[in-house]
């Protein structure tokens, strides 16, 4: 793992994670107390076991799941799973030439750049993007988990082919210098249309390292782990 930050859940929106542990902690004091005291059923007691049952318990699940879903932007995340690490190694690298790497070191998408680059740009975008995080997590468990990454490698692709939408968000096809390439204004109809691929062999190449171009992981001089290319 490169160091991205492994602590990033830890140090982001410190107040929400410690409200969701402080939450939790109290509900558990205030059922801990009545298994324990049992007191007659008055209306502080019913007051109370309200928060323990219901309110702090809520509170706690959200504030959590709002934590979680923040660090799940996170490239550290996606490389927490040991088949992704080429690709969010080679997007962390800042002598990578990848469109991932390049994409990384620019400020608008930074450490969320996978994130940025594969959420679904929707309504319900976060949620919908999570949700096929599970798949990812299910997937992972069931085929990946037990692999090396040489193995993984040459099973790993995208669920669909990667639309150029999500390019012309920021690269709008419309601008004087995108326009004054030649194979840009070659393509443009296709590019737009998205019969073209932005990260075609014949157009920017592939985003990440593939099988052919990944040399497996070494040890510098400074004992520090990186990629060979």
């Amino acid at each position: 793992m490169s160091g991205e930050g492994p602590v990033r859940i830890v140090t982001m929106h410190p107040w929400l994670a410690w409200s969701a542990v402080g939450m939790a902690s109290a509900a558990a004091i205030i059922l801990l107390w009545y298994l324990f005291r049992r007191p007659p059923l008055g209306g502080m007691v019913k007051g109370l076991l309200l928060l323990g049952f219901g309110v702090l318990p809520l509170g706690a699940a959200m504030a959590s799941n709002a934590v979680g879903f923040q660090h799940m932007k996170h490239r550290v995340f996606c490389g927490s799973c040991h088949v992704m690490e080429p690709f969010t190694e080679d997007a962390a690298d800042p002598r990578s030439l990848t469109l991932a790497s390049r994409h990384s070191r620019n400020a608008a998408f930074g450490d969320e750049s996978c994130y940025t680059c594969h959420q679904d740009y929707g309504m319900f975008g976060t949620v919908a993007t999570k949700v096929g995080g599970l798949r990812h997590v299910w997937e992972y468990y069931t085929g990946f988990d037990d692999l090396t990454i040489e193995e993984a490698l040459p099973l790993i692709e995208i669920y669909e082919p990667f639309p150029n939408a999500s390019c012309i968000h920021c690269h709008s096809t419309e601008g004087p210098l995108w326009l004054g390439v030649d194979e840009h204004s070659a393509v443009l109809e296709e590019v737009r249309s998205g019969e073209t691929s932005c990260a075609s062999a014949s157009c920017h190449g592939p985003p990440h390292p593939t099988p052919e171009t990944y040399a497996g992981p070494r040890t510098s001089s400074l004992g520090a782990r990186e990629v060979v290319r």
